[in-house]
């Protein structure tokens, strides 16, 4: 990747070291990787990078030496956090049981500039931002220079609710990092909720800038300070929003989630249980940041939607942001995720015929073709099997059989079929031949049902496949299917991201009766309408009962 301007101040933090371990490091050809020094008493003293650990000397660490550098740091907090005045650089202390210090963790503190160009859009925008990500993706390097940007290009008044010294450094004067923006520094971690409404109340920010977002008190401060239409740009705890919503402390952060007993009404025609998940109240953040690595971002540019759709068991498709080698920023959709098991098995109250609600709906067949493994086998030994009606969508109840082979050979095809769990559901039995042989009971009880089953040789993708040609005739229906299953897919993303009710083309009932399958799996509502031969769907982003 390009370079991009960086402060580290590195000289300031070997002062404060004892004089082997700055020889030591001064020498050291990776000095400019140094991600911190480790200092314990008893122990070799070692440098740390972002790929691994060496030893600096192979003298251990004494109690002296530790000594020489807390008398030349500031003093150490309630957190045991302490630092370099005007630096970034942070010296975190461990104590023994009598509060005597034993360690030293001294971590390297850097400005890189240049780190928002890649979300400036996002930040100009006015909206709260939540940025998610592991330790040290660089999450508050982010927010250090989103509060230089907003304070000194914008103009705005900007203020940092500084807890550990983290965004603007140690000492009373902030680093030149945060440009022109205000400091308030918190004096325990425990009070940095109160300082975050104080810097409302006292301060007349339109921005605050907060890192680690932890516990109630500060969930709800922020809640508060959205509420006032202050920008809020802050960071928690939590790798992906799914963290988030499973972490009972912050969800309230993007809405919250609640249960709601339904009616019978109500759970019958959404055709699911009569206790669901919904969201509480709207979002305190308006747009959330997975930062995946330093240089890769995921952007959900509207968290209510993005958590109602989650809770409907919708995968996300958040908006992902690349820099590339020249400096640039690539931005794409992220590809459409397989639905969950769970949904695929109609869980959710899909529904396999309109106005039949309880029914599993079909798998969408709309993932990307996967490809063949290589294997030799024989041809599928079936009983000879009779083409499938046109237009029938058919329940296949696999015995003995790889469910997971089993649908990635449909969704190859995209065939109108799906797996039911259940042998009273079923159309047709699938099995090994080696089950045909034994004949168990079940496979008796679907032949007295009159339940055709064919036999495939062995738990291979090419079995499965060779299968579904023989009864589906798939390779002769594929190329019909494929383009209208790709037009709702490509209708779905237009309503979805621009809000409107997107047309497709006219289509026969069976295609329409998939395309409404599909479209009800990621929360939208459908109708048909117009006249055969030109009935067509609809997808509605919201709000329209659909019908078939």
């Amino acid at each position: 990747m390009v370079g991009r301007p960086t402060t580290d101040d590195l000289k300031l933090l070997l002062e404060v070291m004892p004089p082997a371990v700055r020889a030591a490091v001064e020498a050291h050809p990776r000095r400019g990787e140094l991600v911190e020094l480790v200092l314990d008493l008893g122990r070799l003293p070692e440098a740390r990078f972002p790929d691994a650990g060496e030893l600096l000397s192979e003298t251990p660490v004494s109690r002296e030496e530790i000594a020489y550098v807390v008398e030349r740091i500031g003093r150490f907090g309630k957190d045991n956090r302490a630092g370099i005045e005007r630096t970034l650089h942070r010296i975190s202390a461990i104590r023994n049981r009598v509060g005597d210090v034993i360690g030293l963790t001294c971590r390297v503190g850097r400005a890189v500039f240049g780190t928002v160009d890649i979300l400036r859009d996002v930040i100009e925008s006015g909206k709260s931002i939540l940025l998610l990500g592991r330790p040290g993706v660089g999450k508050t390097t982010i927010l250090r220079e989103a509060a230089r940007v907003l304070a000194d290009e914008l103009d705005k008044r900007v203020v940092v609710v500084d807890t550990s010294n983290e965004i603007a450094g140690d000492g009373d004067v902030p680093h030149p990092g945060i440009g022109r923006a205000r400091r308030m520094q918190v004096p325990s971690p425990d009070e940095q909720h109160a300082v975050m409404i104080e810097a409302v109340e006292n301060h007349m920010p339109q921005v605050i800038v907060i890192d680690e977002i932890g516990t109630t008190a500060e969930a709800l401060a922020a809640r508060t300070i959205a509420e006032r239409g202050v920008q809020l740009i802050a960071t928690a705890h939590g790798n992906t929003l799914e963290n988030l919503l499973q972490n009972p402390t912050l969800s309230d952060l993007v809405g919250g989630i609640q249960s709601v007993t339904l009616s019978d009404e109500e759970a019958r025609r959404r055709g699911t249980q009569k206790t669901v998940l919904e969201r509480k109240a709207p979002p305190t953040f308006g747009v959330l940041i997975e930062i995946q690595e330093k240089d890769r971002l995921a952007v959900h540019h509207d968290v209510a939607e993005v958590v109602d759709r989650f809770l409907r068991d919708v995968p996300p498709r958040p908006e992902l942001r690349t820099r590339t080698e020249g400096g640039g920023v690539e931005i794409r959709r992220a590809e459409r995720p397989e639905l969950p098991e769970r949904a695929k098995r109609g869980e959710r109250g899909g529904r396999a015929e309109r106005g039949r609600p309880g029914r599993p709906a079909a798998t969408p067949w709309f993932a990307a073709p996967v490809a063949d493994e290589p294997e030799e086998d024989a041809e599928a030994e079936l009983a000879p099997p009779p083409k499938v009606v046109r237009g029938k969508t058919v329940r296949i109840f696999p015995y003995a059989v790889s469910k997971a082979k089993l649908e990635r050979a449909l969704r190859k095809f995209r065939v109108s079929a799906y797996i039911v769990d259940d042998l009273e559901d079923a159309d047709m039995v699938v099995t090994l031949k080696a089950q045909e042989r034994r004949q168990p009971r079940r496979l008796r009880d679907a032949h007295a049902r009159g339940i055709p089953f064919y036999v495939v040789r062995s738990n291979t993708i090419t079995q499965m496949e060779n299968f579904l040609r023989g009864v589906f005739g798939a390779d002769e229906t594929l190329a019909g299917d494929e383009e209208a299953l790709r037009e709702v897919e490509d209708g779905i993303d237009e309503a979805l991201d621009q809000g409107h009710p997107v047309e497709l083309s006219p289509q026969n009932n069976h295609l329409r009766r998939l395309q409404h399958q599909i479209i009800e799996r990621y929360g939208l509502t459908s109708e048909s309408k117009g006249e055969e031969p030109y009935r067509r769907v609809v997808i509605y982003p919201g709000g329209k009962a659909a019908n078939g």
